[in-house]
């Protein structure tokens, strides 16, 4: 697997989960369509891009159990959070709650429309008040690479009346999604991370009822009349497309090349060596790891990841504050790539 991916061989990469790594035959398709692009601008986007976004959303929906029409192609996921935050219409004094494992960027994007209060996750319905508007939850969280039960959390605060938005930038490519079937108001998700997409390839995911209500990063030609969902989100500028009409690509190479499985099974195997090695218990119980592991640190080490990729050229994260190292296990990863880590770390 290691041979089809783009990555320098000399550096040990467990980081996955930051920026995903894009497969040699996923990036030829994504250079064709740039090409393409270039060789007629105008015909490919004044007269061909509409319908090429359509095929392309098409086959995503598929991937996700969606309807295409539900969906629209954002750079990535914080872009979706941004949008679905932004069509909720909250006044001051309405309240946003949430976990505290969620992602610093989308944090601080709710911070600048309400009181965005965060709370244990198992802790989460016991601070509902009349001032909630709405619940925010991680499909997968970044940080602690923790899979959260977003299907009950969903079902419980639709029956608290609240609306439900889903940060879903991990869950492409690690989990099967039905999102029709979760009924989450907003879904926002990355197709460059686990999918192994080009990087600014995102989706939104926005039940019908909601979508008049959606308003695009800019405003530009797809605010003309009849302005519709997809028209505001779609129709922003000249842009280049391609790494959107690649995502078709990276869902046909996940399917010929399907290892989660293992790749789950060697993520906990690892989190286990690791917890033995730096003397640590699990942060959370194994069934909540997929491809993603942290484990705390002994002490705090907000330097151990560039020391790491230093001396040792082993790319991995540590988290701002020092305490939790996170692997990634992709496809092209293999038990030789832990043993290096925990070598390193002795």
């Amino acid at each position: 697997m290691r041979d089809l991916f783009l990555l320098d061989p000399g550096v040990t990469f467990l980081n996955h989960g930051s920026f995903g790594a894009t497969p040699r035959a996923v990036f030829e398709r994504y250079q064709a369509w740039q090409l393409e692009l270039e060789r007629e601008p105008v015909d490919f986007i004044a007269r061909r891009l509409v319908g090429l976004l359509a095929d392309a959303r098409a086959e995503l929906a598929v991937y996700v159990g969606a309807r295409p029409d539900d969906l629209t192609f954002v750079q990535n996921a914080t872009t979706g959070v941004n949008m679905a935050a932004r069509a909720l219409g909250l006044r001051p004094g309405d309240e946003v709650l949430s976990t505290d494992l969620e992602y610093g960027a989308c944090v601080l994007a709710w911070r600048r429309l309400c009181r965005f209060v965060q709370v244990p996750y198992d802790e989460l319905f016991e601070h509902v008040t009349e001032r909630t508007k709405a619940v925010f939850v991680s499909h997968i969280t970044s940080e602690t690479g923790l899979l959260l039960p977003v299907e009950d959390i969903v079902r419980r605060a639709h029956d608290l009346g609240l609306v439900t938005i889903v940060d879903g930038a991990h869950a492409p490519g690690q989990v099967d999604l039905d999102l029709d079937a979760l009924g989450a108001d907003f879904y926002a998700g990355n197709c460059h991370k686990w999918l192994c997409a080009p990087k600014g390839a995102g989706f939104l995911h926005v039940r019908p009822e909601w979508q008049e209500r959606v308003d695009g990063p800019i405003v530009s030609w797809g605010y003309e009349d009849p302005a519709t969902f997809l028209t505001r989100t779609e129709r922003q500028g000249t842009r280049d497309a391609a790494a959107y009409l690649t995502v078709p690509a990276a869902i046909e190479f996940q399917r010929e090349h399907d290892v989660r499985k293992r790749c789950v099974a060697l993520a906990r195997e690892a989190r286990r060596d690791l917890c033995a090695l730096v003397r640590t218990e699990p942060i959370a119980p194994e069934e909540m790891v997929l491809q993603m592991a942290s484990v705390r640190l002994p002490t705090p080490d907000p330097e151990l990841s560039t020391r790491l990729f230093d001396e040792h050229r082993i790319e991995i994260p540590v988290s701002r504050d020092g305490t939790l190292l996170r692997l990634s296990i992709a496809p092209y990863n293999d038990r030789e790539d832990v043993d290096r880590l925990l070598s390193a770390l002795a």
